[in-house]
């Protein structure tokens, strides 16, 4: 049985799509430059919210990650190097979160016990 033309276009079709996928596979993102950075920025914003006083595991979790992350970026890992900046960013969030979280529980309890003073100074004022 021959083949025909037809059979012949409709092989080199596929043959064509499936290098043009397999290329694009081969594509390689870019650099994680910008989820590092997004990283550091949120270490710095939970440095600022006293993290090490309030979220020390976090923060230290989150500057862990950043140093492998930017080693990983230093080998040419480039998708490990996104994967643990991401990681970073997130522990550094959550270490900012604790930090306000401990800081507007302490000013709660302050303000409670201005309330408890200023009743118990009616009271005695009252009293008399």
């Amino acid at each position: 049985m021959r083949t025909s033309f037809a059979q012949i276009t409709s092989t080199l079709q596929g043959l064509g799509a499936g290098l043009v996928l397999g290329l694009a596979g081969c594509a390689s993102l870019p650099a994680p430059t910008a989820e590092l950075s997004a990283a550091q920025q949120a270490i710095a914003r939970a440095d600022s919210a006293d993290a090490d006083q309030y979220a020390s595991a976090e923060i230290a979790q989150a500057r862990s990650s950043l140093a492998r992350a930017q080693a990983a970026m230093a080998k040419g890992s480039d998708a490990d190097a996104r994967s643990l900046a991401v990681i970073a960013a997130a522990d550094a969030d959550l270490a900012y979160a604790r930090s306000r979280e401990a800081e507007a529980n302490t000013e709660l309890a302050q303000r409670r016990r201005e309330i408890a003073e200023l009743r118990q100074r009616l009271r005695m004022e009252g009293g008399q």
